[in-house]
């Protein structure tokens, strides 16, 4: 029996056209050939999944379906119009209007490979320096047996029996508008014209295996979470002699607990006892390049900034280094012994107006953040 088209789509019955045809295309590029190749029963799972969208994206079917199930669709001479193709790239080609990845299914001619995304953890101190990675990723390779032809080394290529060497078949299906005729490409040679008498005994005739290839790349400083490095070249490989597809690395940079990252800039908190803020001293901040002693002046403020110029991180397609920003946390006392009660008690008698700064407004930490920012 025919499994349920919105179970092999994975969508609920309710589910929008949008989401029809965003969970074909999902399952579509996860049933990539070149990337399947160990599994034969790649080729079917998509046509079951074709047959679906093909259901469910059109109103009118749809709603037979979900009235009378499979049995009201054929009962109603409606047969899938890929039945009569050939190849998993036909059909392709019936659904997307031409190849889905490229010239991959396409007729003789050289084909791009696909590209391959890898994603790539660093950390802040990474970013600062820019970093080198050993990337292991499982590619689509040339044949190492056959060197791509599809043939056991020392046996003949003869004309596909199947297209009479043309590379072509003639396809012929029904629709609502009468007999369509339209040329494919031959599901047995792919479009070459000829197959190996004897199929590599290494990638089956594919001419393409699977292979685990270890890639350096170097990583720029100054990368941001969520951008992309590209490695021109070294995805999959093509397809008759095509060009290889690219890989390309999403990088995702882990939150640091010391810094809070603005572009280039980054912002750092310190904790200051009240009395140093008030008499001045010198802090030990923690940079990315290490400590460094910065020197308080006496009667600094609560949320005050202090600006380390050149201690951020590197513009990535700049010169230049951004600041580090410091915001002085100043820290009151909670708990007093008699001796610091009574001290502050004689402070508080001796103050005058002249003790404290005059106000400045309502401006916050984020208000001289920006400030500095700005700077």
């Amino acid at each position: 029996m025919p499994s349920d088209y919105y179970q092999l789509l994975g969508v609920s019955r309710e589910a929008s056209d949008a989401d029809v045809k965003k969970a074909f295309r999902k399952l579509a590029r996860e049933l990539h050939p070149d990337i399947n190749r160990h599994d034969p029963a790649a080729e079917e799972k998509f046509k079951e999944v074709a047959e679906a969208y093909e259901v469910l994206s059109d109103s009118e079917r749809r709603a037979i379906y979900d009235r009378y199930g499979h049995e009201g669709l054929r009962s109603g001479g409606w047969e899938p119009s890929f039945s009569s193709f050939g190849s998993i790239g036909d059909i392709f080609e019936a659904f997307f209007g031409g190849g889905a990845f490229g010239s991959v299914f396409g007729g003789g001619g050289p084909g791009r490979g696909g590209d391959v995304g890898v994603e790539v953890s660093l950390t802040l101190d990474e970013v600062a320096t820019g970093v080198s990675r050993e990337i292991n990723v499982d590619l689509t390779a040339i044949c190492s047996n056959c060197h791509g032809n599809g043939a056991e080394p020392g046996t003949p290529i003869e004309t596909c029996p199947r297209c009479g060497g043309t590379g072509q078949l003639q396809a012929t299906s029904r629709s609502v508008f009468g007999q369509l005729v339209r040329m494919q490409v031959c599901d047995r040679c792919g479009g070459e014209g000829k197959v190996p008498q004897t199929p590599c005994h290494v990638c089956r005739g594919s001419g393409h295996e699977i292979r685990s290839e270890s890639i350096e790349v170097q990583i720029p400083a100054g990368i941001d979470d969520g951008q992309r490095v590209r490695v021109s070249g070294r995805g999959h490989a093509g397809s008759r002699g095509g060009p290889p597809g690219d890989l390309y690395l999403l990088v995702s940079v882990t939150p640091d607990p010391r810094f809070e990252r603005h572009g280039e800039d980054l912002v750092t908190r310190v904790d200051v006892p009240f009395t140093d803020a008030a008499l001045g001293t010198t802090l030990t901040i923690s940079t990315l390049a290490g400590d460094e002693h910065v020197e308080l002046k006496a009667g600094t403020q609560p949320a005050a900034v202090l600006r380390l110029r050149g201690r951020g991180l590197p513009r990535l397609r700049d010169r230049g280094t951004g600041d580090l920003h410091v915001v002085v946390n100043v820290l009151v006392p909670d708990k007093l012994n008699d001796e610091q009660r009574d001290l502050l008690l004689r402070f508080r008698e001796s103050a005058n107006g002249d003790t404290y700064p005059a106000p400045k407004g309502h401006e916050g930490i984020f208000d001289r953040l920006r400030h500095a920012f700005r700077a």
